[in-house]
């Protein structure tokens, strides 16, 4: 198995990269052992593993920014955080959004994706490359699953997208291992640690190179079912204890990235 460390692959072309987008980039509920009050997150990883295979190939290590913000629909993420993101001068992006505006029931998929391919086509003429992906597959949520049809057809808007722009894939939707709750954070919305460790190996997948895990696709082994009524317990927890507040934000018109900078806005050895 190829892996970030191995002295004979050959070092990935990329030696800049910069990730936009909501909190699933940014990397709520993977925290950084290192910064505790820090999120982590698949792109971060990303990041580490691209520049890992750089140095072992002897050449400099990769240099990487995450203007990510929690909370962000795609119109901030491609408003405020893309023009930020191309002044860097990367040679790779990844533009990762959307989620949050489906998850609104006036959600426009149709305009989302136009918004989407304008962007993708704004990195793409200064000759960056640029990795986005597809929504989760809600089938098993008691909730979000009532926007699985519109996350599919974002989902199909992605890849004919990428197809025409020629841009790489993070599919998520096609991501087994993600259908198992236990690499889902207690919210049922975003990612553990061990989720975003996944995604980020098929986040390599997406790049056309060798994932750090062999099995990164392959899914946890199987637990027996919980009683109907110990599911029925998790079920009023999680509407009462992130539901609830999340409608609270709406009728507000609050967002939880309210406030909040990026992380790492700027450019720096990554390792």
């Amino acid at each position: 198995m190829t892996t970030s460390a191995d002295p004979h692959a050959p070092a990935p072309r990329w030696t800049s990269y910069v990730a936009v987008g909501d909190s699933f980039t940014e990397g709520l509920w993977d925290t950084d052992p290192a910064a505790p009050d820090r999120c982590r997150g698949w792109a971060d990883r990303l990041a580490a593993s691209l520049s890992a295979r750089r140095v072992a190939a002897g050449q400099e290590p990769l240099r990487y920014a995450n203007l990510a913000v929690r909370g962000k629909l795609l119109g901030p993420i491609i408003d405020d955080q893309l023009p930020r993101a191309l002044d860097l001068g990367p040679d790779l992006v990844s533009l990762v959004g959307g989620g949050n505006d489906i998850l609104r029931p006036r959600a426009d998929v149709d305009a989302l994706s136009q918004r989407l391919e304008d962007a993708v086509a704004r990195v793409r003429a200064t000759g960056a490359d640029v990795l986005v992906a597809t929504g989760f597959d809600t089938a098993e949520s008691p909730v979000v699953s009532l926007t699985r049809s519109r996350v599919g057809v974002y989902d199909t808007n992605v890849w004919s997208i990428a197809r025409r722009q020629g841009a790489y894939v993070l599919d998520l939707w096609g991501m087994r291992s993600l259908k198992d709750w236990r690499v889902w954070a207690p919210d049922r919305i975003h990612l553990t640690d061990e989720g975003h460790r996944r995604v980020a190996d098929a986040a390599l997948v997406g790049l056309g190179l060798a994932p750090d895990d062999a099995a990164w696709d392959e899914p946890l082994a199987p637990l027996p079912r919980a009683p109907f009524s110990e599911r029925a317990r998790e079920n009023a927890r999680w509407a009462r204890e992130y539901v609830g507040p999340w409608v609270g934000r709406r009728l507000r018109h609050e967002s939880s990235g309210d406030g909040r900078a990026a992380k790492y806005p700027d450019l720096t050895d990554w390792t």
